[in-house]
């Protein structure tokens, strides 16, 4: 191998401040960063794969989730994680992009808070004792999914608040 170039790593062992379950869409980086650094999150364990928390809540192969499940636990192993982040976004094309859901925002955002819900039961069945909080961003900002609500609980585009 050739050295490309000199960098120093710190090589002690860290602990994890979440697992986040996000995806590789690179229109939405910045914000993402952003999100990470308000609300705290120093160390992240990043699971990106395509769809983000759609993986948990409703994969095209049942294989993807095991996957990302098999990644949250080798977070939790290997960096002490205890909290999962679920990310997804607006005009994903995992779900078929705006469009699927007629270019109504509304439609998409009640339609992903609802995935949230079926990703963050799915976690808590497989891990009840891991902390998990959900996050829909869209091109306006981002939206926390109030998981102390039953998802059928909520009257439409409820159970979301901005994060300021």
């Amino acid at each position: 191998m050739k050295k490309v170039f000199h960098f120093q790593s710190p090589r002690e062992r860290y602990k994890s401040d979440a697992a986040v379950v996000w995806c590789y869409d690179h229109r939405f980086d910045l914000v993402f960063q952003k999100l990470l650094k308000r609300t705290g999150i120093e160390r992240p364990d990043p699971v990106r794969i395509a769809g983000g928390a759609k993986c948990l809540a409703s994969p095209t192969l049942e294989s993807d989730r095991e996957f990302v499940l098999e990644q949250i636990q080798r977070s939790r192993q290997l960096h002490g994680t205890d909290t999962v982040i679920l990310m997804l976004h607006s005009d994903c094309g995992a779900y078929g992009g705006l469009p699927a859901f007629d270019n109504d925002p509304l439609v998409e955002a009640e339609h992903h808070r609802r995935e949230m819900h079926r990703a963050y039961d799915y976690l808590r069945a497989a891990m009840p004792d891991i902390t998990v909080k959900a996050y829909f961003v869209d091109f306006d900002g981002v939206w926390e999914a109030d998981m102390t609500v039953s998802v059928d609980g909520v009257p439409n585009g409820t159970g979301m608040r901005q994060v300021t």
